[in-house]
């Protein structure tokens, strides 16, 4: 099988059902994005293997999918997707790993060794694909369980970075107002 099919040289590609849209379309924004954080969970992983990581890296693999897929199809192909129950579990890791940290003690700095740094890109790629996929909520309702598990993955790095720093017994550097 070849990679290449030379079909979106016209700057269009297929949809899950097979429908045809401009490689613009906020669709594929957002699974774009969605899957740029799962190669950014990659280097990540790379750096610290921890299993909920690579079970969100599956999970993402979903809503890529779910993404790439018009919400009106989703019956088809979706109607038993996990969304709640992944969210439910990404708040239990956060609740775990939350318990060990200290109190924030104001906005943190992005920085650390490679591990945080990654953590915290992972964020930032997350909070992106979410407001991608906010924006698709205006098109169809259905995504907002999308959004929901973006957002709390997003909360999920940050307090992962946060344990890294702990882990890794690098202290947190706290932004300094310049004024």
């Amino acid at each position: 099988m070849k990679i290449y099919t030379k079909t979106g040289d016209n700057g269009t590609t297929s949809l899950a059902d097979g429908s045809r849209v401009l490689k613009s379309d906020s669709l594929l924004q957002a699974y774009g994005t969605v899957d740029e954080l799962n190669s950014f969970l990659g280097l990540l992983i790379s750096e610290e293997d921890v299993p909920f990581l690579t079970e969100t890296q599956n999970f993402l693999f979903l809503v890529g999918g779910m993404l790439a897929t018009p919400a009106d199809k989703w019956e088809l192909y979706y109607k038993d997707a996990p969304l709640a129950e992944f969210v439910q579990r990404t708040e239990n890791e956060i609740d775990k790993l939350q318990a060990e940290l200290p109190p924030m003690r104001g906005f943190i700095l992005p920085q650390g060794n490679r591990a945080i740094a990654y953590a915290h890109i992972c964020r930032t790629v997350c909070r992106r694909a979410e407001r991608l996929v906010v924006v698709l909520c205006d098109r169809d309702e259905r995504f907002r369980e999308v959004q929901k598990v973006l957002n709390r993955l997003s909360d999920f790095f940050f307090i992962f970075a946060r344990f890294l720093h702990k882990k890794s017994n690098i202290s947190e550097t706290n932004y300094q107002s310049i004024k």
